[in-house]
C-alpha cells in the first residue's frame, strides 16, 4: 500500500468508522480533508512546509478545503522528536499570527500522552500510521461544538472504546503499532 493510502484507510477505519472525532465524516464526504505529504529526509525543510500549508488553508475557503493533514513518513519517526517539533510548529503557528485561528492536533504510531504507559490503550486515540500534523479551522471547530451534546464527554468516550477494543481489533485497526497488552 501507498502513504496515501494507509492515511486514508486509518482516517476512514479509526478516526471515522470509530467515531473518535465526530466531526470527520462530514468534510472526508465532501473531499475538503487535505492529505499534504512531506516526504523529505531533511527535517530542516519541514518548516517551510509547515509555513506553505498554514498559507494555503488560510487562503483556500473552508468549503474546498476544510483541514489539513501533514504526514511526516519519512522523519520524526521517533516520538520524542515529533513531541519536540510539535513544539516548534506550535511557535510557527503562533509566528505566523495564527493562535486562536488555527490548532495543531497530533497523532504518531508511537503516540503516549504523558500521564500513561507505553501499552496504555487510551494512547491509541492519537496513533496514525505516520507522524501527522492535523491543522484545525478553530471557526469549523466551533461552529461543529455547538451543535454536539457534550462535547467534552469525545476524549473519555473515546478512552473507554480503546479500552473495549479486543486484542484481535488492535491488530487489524492498529498494524503499526507494537503489540498493547489487554
Amino acid at each position: 500500500m501507498s502513504i496515501e493510502t494507509d492515511i486514508w484507510q486509518w482516517l476512514d477505519n479509526v478516526v471515522i468508522d470509530l467515531n473518535l472525532c465526530p466531526f470527520a465524516r462530514k468534510p472526508r464526504k465532501a473531499k475538503q480533508i487535505r492529505l499534504a505529504l512531506f516526504t523529505d529526509r531533511d527535517l530542516s525543510q519541514l518548516d517551510q512546509f509547515l509555513l506553505q500549508e498554514l498559507e494555503y488553508l488560510m487562503q483556500t475557503p473552508s468549503q474546498t478545503v476544510e483541514t489539513t493533514l501533514i504526514a511526516t513518513p519519512y522523519c520524526l519517526a521517533v516520538f520524542e522528536d515529533y513531541l519536540d517539533y510539535l513544539d516548534q510548529a506550535q511557535w510557527l503557528l503562533e509566528r505566523a499570527g495564527l493562535e486562536g485561528i488555527i490548532q495543531i492536533a497530533s497523532f504518531h504510531p508511537n503516540y503516549q500522552f504523558s500521564e500513561t504507559q507505553a501499552d496504555d490503550p487510551s494512547n491509541l486515540t492519537n496513533v496514525a500510521p505516520y507522524p501527522i500534523l492535523h491543522l484545525i479551522r478553530e471557526d469549523s471547530l466551533e461552529e461543529v461544538l455547538k451543535r454536539y451534546p457534550d462535547p467534552e464527554q469525545i476524549p473519555e468516550n473515546n478512552i473507554k472504546l480503546m479500552k473495549s477494543l479486543t486484542q484481535e481489533d488492535k491488530a487489524r485497526l492498529f498494524p503499526y503499532r507494537a503489540p498493547l497488552k489487554s
